[in-house]
């Protein structure tokens, strides 16, 4: 098993074609062109993404015992349930923000950022680390919660937050419906059935990921053109917040015995914000919410962070305690 360097490590991600794809999208805005997909093209590749995570992480879970996903399953809860109490204290106590705003950015760095756990994933494999099985799994359970608590801390605070509507949202919203459908699917289905789309789902994997973070460069340097840069106590909250998950998070995965990769994944999963099953939440949720603010951080701040820095460090930080 050979394994890379720190410096390898860090260069082996940051020269990864996501991550190039990811910059360029981001150049061409400051350069004044746009590289952005158009909407429906943007839908079918978040859509194939979704369901390409489930349906693999699906059929990885064929054979591997279910008892084993216990322990990650109870410790991706209590995660979830805990980033959103603590953001929304720190946000409401240090930060003075209103409970509405305080329960936006709650609700996004309590949930996941699908594409930050599949270019981790992606960056375990290129870098030869071994992840369990079962972590397609674990995003799929901490999609939901953060969000659902941090809707309710915010309906503790303020009035006129519709909850219910939005929990509904979340719970039937796409993100969530095509991973769990993804997993049940990849679960279920034969191995000579699952050999038809695999060339699709696995193996045209990596290039529309590619694609689909082009797009996102381009949509993060564009929102900042137009919205401006987040004030700055903000922005170094969104550095500071991924760093300190992370490291709990790769922490706890190690203590209940999780692999080195697969602690450097579960690491990324607690550091990451959601920027897509978030904000539609909150939208219905917490109309009151500024949620330029939010999703501003968590995928302007937050999200190149860990695509460009988070990802190796809790690689190496994983491996430098495993």
């Amino acid at each position: 098993m050979h394994h890379m360097n720190s410096i390898d490590l860090a260069i082996e991600n940051l020269t990864s074609p996501p991550v190039l794809a990811f910059v360029l999208g981001a150049l061409a805005v400051i350069l004044r062109s746009d590289l952005r997909l158009p909407d429906p093209i943007h839908t079918w590749i978040s859509t194939y993404l979704l369901l390409a995570i489930g349906l693999k992480g699906g059929h990885s879970l064929k054979g591997s015992d279910i008892s084993s996903l216990t322990k990650p399953a109870l410790l991706t809860i209590a995660f979830g349930i805990a980033i959103p109490i603590v953001i929304f204290f720190v946000t409401t106590k240090l930060l003075r923000l209103r409970p509405s705003d305080a329960g936006s950015i709650a609700a996004h760095y309590g949930s996941v950022s699908v594409v930050t756990f599949t270019a981790a994933m992606i960056f375990a494999t290129e870098a030869n680390f071994i992840t369990e099985p079962f972590m397609t799994s674990l995003v799929a359970i901490l999609e939901v919660p953060g969000i659902v608590v941090a809707l309710v801390l915010a309906s503790m605070k303020s009035e006129g937050v519709n909850w219910r509507t939005a929990v509904h949202e979340v719970l039937t919203g796409r993100s969530v419906l095509l991973l769990i459908g993804g997993l049940v699917i990849g679960a279920v289905s034969t191995a000579n059935s699952f050999s038809r789309v695999e060339p699709f789902f696995v193996g045209m994997f990596s290039g529309l990921l590619t694609l689909f973070l082009l797009d996102m460069g381009a949509t993060v340097a564009t929102r900042f053109a137009t919205s401006g840069r987040p004030p700055l106590r903000m922005a170094i909250f969104a550095v500071i917040s991924p760093i300190v998950f992370g490291i709990v998070g790769v922490l706890a995965a190690h203590s209940i015995g999780l692999s080195i990769g697969g602690s450097a994944v579960f690491g990324i999963m607690a550091a990451s914000a959601s920027y897509i099953a978030a904000p539609a939440a909150v939208r219905i949720a917490l109309p009151d919410a500024d949620s330029g603010l939010s999703l501003g951080l968590a995928l302007g701040v937050t999200f190149p962070f860990n695509l460009t820095i988070g990802i190796p460090l809790a690689f190496i930080f994983s491996r430098s305690i495993g």
